[in-house]
């Protein structure tokens, strides 16, 4: 027997909502076949199914958005054992399936009556449908019995007098923290007075607008706003934030840029940018630098040897995608900026993959388009570091000939800021690695590599 969870999504990513299933209860399911669609605010995608068998239950029902890690439904293997599934009189399977004993048929007609209301109601509230004296024709459990017996067994005032921290999920938790409220600020309609989350939805929903200032606009975070805050909050706290900045001569590059651009635009149909040249040449320094593509576990540092790139990607304004470019040290500049391209596109039209978001080792944070000099960027968790590559301007620099003379020209020049964890590498571990970038960015041949 398989459960079937809603993944993670993106590193920012809390919930998701089931938009289709294409499996119904009682149909074959072969591993690795469309199972379910996913959307959330970042992505749209389809969850292939993890196991062979028979769809045994399907716990959340289309249009119901629900945390990561919720079960959603249940695969029934062959030779499974289903009477205890059946005696919950939770689960709901096709006659056709030979492996299902008569009793799961008999909880699998009565399951089946359930309105999708009505589940959603048991499910938030913790009961099964055996729990519920059904009112409705031919004893049908109708949502005004499901209310009925939430009322029965909540003691609302206990609740309402200031439920105990230690009794909230962490689900629950969470959203009191992300409304502003405590839980004795909270009606429990659960089992014993619990508070489910709901019961906080509802809460924050009825509460009266904060008062603010004359001239003053309340403008509420979107989901990924709270998302993305929360993801920075926890970085901060996880891993110890150093900075260190090296200033790049980028004329090495620019000369190619000249020369080459407009032929690789008319090609490629966008310009290129200084992103893929800078990306690549990460990809090589982290080759030679391999504990800053790595992870902090416990008293270990877990060194990732396949180089999968993240880029973050601004979604005007309302929050970040990081999209990944996997084997990313195996891609020439061109492929490079190709693929970043790409994500970048589909990343605003909210048309990723969870393929495209997930398995990031190291991320590149590029807000030079808009002349920044240097950013002191958030460590994309569970990552140790993380490059901004900030505005490159045209400057007066001292150039050394070959015979040690030296002379003032105009060179393209700009900061990289590289933020990384303290806990996994030491600063002369973090500057060998960017006078090494540095080094690539200014003496390879460039030409050779697009």
């Amino acid at each position: 027997m398989a459960d079937v969870f809603m993944p993670q999504l993106g590193e920012t990513v809390a919930d998701g909502t089931v938009t289709k299933w294409f499996k119904n209860v009682g149909d074959a399911v072969t591993r690795g076949e469309p199972l379910f669609e996913v959307s959330t605010d970042k992505v749209d995608t389809e969850i292939p199914a993890q196991a062979d068998g028979v769809m045994g239950e399907i716990i959340v029902p289309e249009g119901a958005t629900v945390d990561v890690g919720t079960k959603l439904a249940i695969i029934i293997g062959a030779g499974d054992d289903v009477a205890p599934v059946a005696a919950a009189a939770t689960v709901a399977v096709s006659p056709a399936s030979a492996s299902v004993s008569a009793p799961a048929l008999v909880a699998a007609d009565a399951s089946e009556k359930l309105s999708p209301v009505v589940r959603r109601l048991l499910a938030e509230n913790g009961l099964v449908a055996s729990d519920v004296a059904g009112t409705g024709p031919g004893g049908r459990v109708t949502k005004d019995d499901v209310l009925a017996a939430v009322a029965a067994t909540s003691r609302v005032a206990e609740s309402k007098a200031g439920a105990s921290v230690a009794q909230l999920s962490p689900v629950v938790r969470r959203l009191l923290g992300e409304v502003g409220l405590d839980a004795s600020d909270v009606t429990g309609t659960g089992p014993d007075g619990r508070i489910t989350r709901r019961d906080v939805e509802l809460a924050a929903s009825s509460r009266t607008p904060r008062s603010t200032r004359e001239g003053d606009e309340v403008v509420a975070f979107t989901k990924i706003r709270k998302l993305t805050a929360e993801h920075m909050v926890r970085s901060k706290a996880t891993s110890a934030h150093t900075l260190m900045v090296k200033e790049i001569d980028f004329e090495a590059v620019e000369r190619v840029r000249r020369s080459l651009g407009a032929d690789f635009k008319a090609r490629e149909g966008f310009s290129l940018t200084y992103l893929p040249f800078i990306a690549n040449a990460t990809m090589v320094a982290l080759r030679e630098f391999p504990h800053l593509s790595a992870s902090v576990g416990n008293d270990e540092l877990i060194v990732h040897h396949t180089l999968n790139l993240a880029i973050a990607v601004d979604l005007d304004a309302e929050g970040l995608v990081v999209p990944v470019v996997k084997r990313a040290d195996t891609l020439n500049v061109s492929e490079m900026a190709r693929t970043i391209r790409d994500l970048a596109t589909r990343a605003r039209s909210k048309s990723l993959g969870f393929d495209d978001m997930s398995g990031g080792t190291f991320t590149i944070t590029n807000p030079g388009p808009y002349g920044t000099l240097i950013t002191g960027a958030v460590i994309n968790q569970p990552q140790v570091a993380i490059l901004s590559t900030d505005g490159v301007t045209r400057k007066p620099v001292v150039v050394t000939g070959a015979d040690g003379s030296e002379a003032i020209a105009i060179h393209s020049v700009g900061l990289v800021a590289l933020t990384f964890d303290h806990r996994a590498v030491d600063g002369a571990y973090a500057a060998r690695f960017l006078s090494r970038l540095a080094q690539l960015l200014q003496e390879t041949d460039w030409a050779a590599r697009l």
